[in-house]
């Protein structure tokens, strides 16, 4: 199935990405998603201070309550250690970019703070089964959320349409839109939810295009955002047959849960 593109409409600020990369074994299975391919992205300009300052990853115990439960209303609302972490709007942002990322399109949780209702709703589906009763968000499942939520970083705060492309049924493309987004910008991987965020990505083999997550000209990533590990024929396996880069390698150990970035 296409994946729809959508141009974000929303500009959030200037960006500052931190991305742990997901320990893993090479897979060679394709990820089940267990929905149809959903839209390939909306916003792409979330915030550093989400990422580095939000309560709900600076307060390990609201993150184990986030990822050991469903993502769901009734478990959201029954967890005193995230809810108290949703009065941070810094952490609403942050939840709003992971729902987004790990839950399929027409699914939502939310909850009441102070009288006002946060919905938190899904888009691409990377995890649907966070979204399920009983659910958690595994080291799998932060793989891929943050690996997304790492591709939706832009240095100067604007929205541009992107290609995400990888080993998941959520990120699966057609010839239509692989033509219309041709141009490799570089691949993300990372774990928002470690206690020490990581955050690493490669760039397409003679592509600048990184410039849009590090600034300056896209070939000096020094002082990036992410710990930028060199080209990615360098650090990955060889790309499939989507263009994406599979099993990177960062922080010596390969990471499945990879994104790929793809501009028109």
């Amino acid at each position: 199935m296409r994946n729809r593109i959508e141009l974000a409409i929303s500009i959030l600020g200037l960006v500052s990405v931190c991305l742990p990369a997901c320990i893993g074994e090479a897979d060679s299975e394709e990820e089940y998603s267990g929905t149809a391919a959903q839209e390939v992205f909306t916003r792409n300009a979330f915030t550093n201070n989400a990422l580095k300052a939000n309560a709900l990853t600076t307060d390990r115990l609201a993150t184990a309550a986030l990822t050991g439960n469903p993502l769901t209303s009734d478990a959201l609302a029954s967890s005193p250690e995230v809810m108290s972490a949703l009065r941070d709007p810094l952490a609403r942002e942050f939840l709003t970019y992971a729902a987004g990322c790990g839950l399929p399109a027409g699914q939502s949780a939310e909850v009441s703070i102070d009288g006002v209702t946060h919905v938190f709703e899904g888009d691409i589906g990377l995890s649907p089964e966070w979204g399920r009763a009983h659910g958690q968000c595994n080291a799998r499942c932060q793989g891929w959320i943050s690996a997304c939520m790492l591709a939706r970083i832009n240095y100067l705060g604007e929205s541009l349409p992107i290609s995400m492309r990888g080993k998941n049924k959520a990120l699966e493309s057609d010839p239509e839109e692989r033509a219309t987004f041709p141009n490799r910008e570089g691949a993300y991987f990372g774990d928002l939810f470690a206690a020490e965020q990581v955050r690493f990505a490669c760039r397409s083999p003679g592509s600048t295009l990184i410039r849009r997550v590090c600034g300056g000209t896209g070939v000096d990533t020094e002082g990036c955002i992410v710990d930028v590990l060199g080209e990615c024929d360098e650090v990955c396996q060889a790309p499939a047959s989507d263009g994406s880069f599979p099993n990177c390698v960062g922080g010596g150990h390969t990471n499945p849960t990879t994104v790929t970035i793809f501009r028109p």
